[in-house]
């Protein structure tokens, strides 16, 4: 048996597309409110949800623990009012075990029992664009896990992991309803620091918060913070190696401080940045797209050199091209590895006037997936 566990408040925009999606895949749906003044409630009664109620006390971890308590379903898919499945929902009863009602007696390993990450796909905006990034999270729970931390929380387990072929769209991160969320993130986190001042991940969470507010300058102080506290860059490849497969949103990390770097206009600071790094994201297409990017803008800020920055900027992105799509690299961009890049590449070589190269380029970009 399998129960969608879902907390909300104020959810009416999205919370029907949410149980919809959900209800062919699972036994049960439980939506607890933590306080809607909308239609959020009628809405989940409506879709076939049992509703609860929780009062809301700034603490994510406590209302989705809550939540997992009131089902007694062996399974639990945890989702946000804002999510929903895309595709691979069948998925789920396949990954249980012979007999998912069965558990080991008590303070004995089960062997059947892991933990479930899925493909979270996140939209957000990109001047007029919308784009989109993966990432991989651990939703699919066996009974008796819990969640830790006031905001962006964490199952605590030391069961296995499996990665499952589950797609969840997510548009919590478009613009719009960031704009709705206010300061809210930013203050649960920041509150967590005062008690966690060393946790490099909230650093992290809190950085990227800043960025989608456009406070880069900001956001480079957490994203150098999260770096400091897990002991990243280092000199030492093994250990480097070792501290991507710890902390995986390192990657997500760098790019974004690259990129913020450049929207602040330090463009030599974000070149030795690039620098400093290359070295352990010669994999990732995201990386040597945004080193791209920060090439462009120096031949834009210096035309004189640009003789010398477009062969550079051409190469960064022709090895997007070749590395090719990495969705299951922590914060990868879709299209950064093949449509985009090759999509920059046309536009720079039209506008140097190589009309067949930029032809070339606009083919590959019409391969998209």
């Amino acid at each position: 048996m399998i129960c969608l566990t879902v907390i909300a408040r104020n959810e009416a925009r999205c919370l029907a597309r949410c149980l919809q999606s959900a209800a062919p895949y699972v036994d049960e749906m439980l939506v607890v409110d933590t306080g809607s003044t909308d239609d959020t409630r009628r809405i989940a009664v409506a879709c076939g949800a049992r509703l609860a109620e929780f009062a809301w006390i700034d603490d994510f971890s406590a209302a989705r623990n809550y939540a997992l308590a009131q089902t007694n379903a062996p399974w639990r898919l945890v989702l946000d009012a804002d999510e929903w499945i895309e595709e691979g929902g069948a998925c789920l009863r396949q990954a249980l075990p012979a007999d998912a009602s069965v558990r080991a007696p008590e303070g004995t390993p089960d062997r059947a029992l892991f933990v479930g990450e899925i493909n979270i796909r996140s939209a957000f905006d990109d001047g007029g664009t919308v784009r989109f990034a993966p990432s991989w999270i651990a939703r699919f729970l066996p009974k008796g896990l819990q969640f830790a931390g006031r905001i962006h929380e964490q199952v605590a387990h030391r069961l296995p992991v499996r990665r499952l072929p589950l797609i969840i769209g997510h548009d919590g991160y478009r613009r719009q309803q960031q704009e709705i969320k206010g300061d809210r993130n930013e203050r649960l986190l920041r509150q967590q620091l005062l008690g966690q001042p060393g946790n490099a991940y909230l650093h992290y969470q809190l950085g990227k918060d800043l960025q989608v507010r456009d406070r880069h300058a900001e956001a480079i102080g957490e994203y150098c913070s999260a770096r400091d506290r897990v002991g990243w860059p280092t000199d030492a490849a093994p250990v480097a190696t070792a501290l991507q497969a710890q902390h995986p949103w390192l990657h997500d990390l760098v790019v974004r401080e690259l990129y913020c770097l450049k929207k602040s206009g330090d463009l030599a600071a974000a070149l030795l940045y690039a620098q400093s790094q290359a070295p352990w994201w010669q994999h990732s297409p995201d990386f040597h797209f945004a080193l791209g990017d920060v090439l462009l803008d120096c031949a834009m800020a210096e035309p004189r050199r640009a003789a010398e920055l477009l062969p550079m900027i051409e190469a960064s992105w022709m090895r997007c091209i070749a590395l090719g799509e990495t969705p299951g690299v922590e914060g990868a961009v879709e299209g950064r590895g093949s449509y985009l890049a090759a999509h920059n590449l046309a536009v720079m070589h039209e506008q140097l006037g190589n009309a067949d190269k930029a032809e070339y380029f606009r083919a590959i970009g019409r391969n998209r997936p």
